[in-house]
């Protein structure tokens, strides 16, 4: 019963790596989106700006 144990380890070790891996590796660009639109806004924002000094 013993060997049983040992042998059953790695198994799960490869089941949890593979979960790991499939987790890792998922597709995260739904995000992007309204992320880089937010980025737009901002940079379009800081050229707006003004602070009302003359740059020497």
């Amino acid at each position: 019963m013993a060997a049983l144990a040992w042998l059953l380890i790695p198994l799960f070790a490869a089941v949890g790596a593979a979960i790991w891996g499939s987790w890792a590796s998922r597709n995260r660009t739904t995000g992007d989106v309204a992320e880089l639109a937010g980025y737009a806004r901002f940079r379009d924002a800081m050229e707006k700006t003004d602070s009302g000094t003359d740059a020497a």
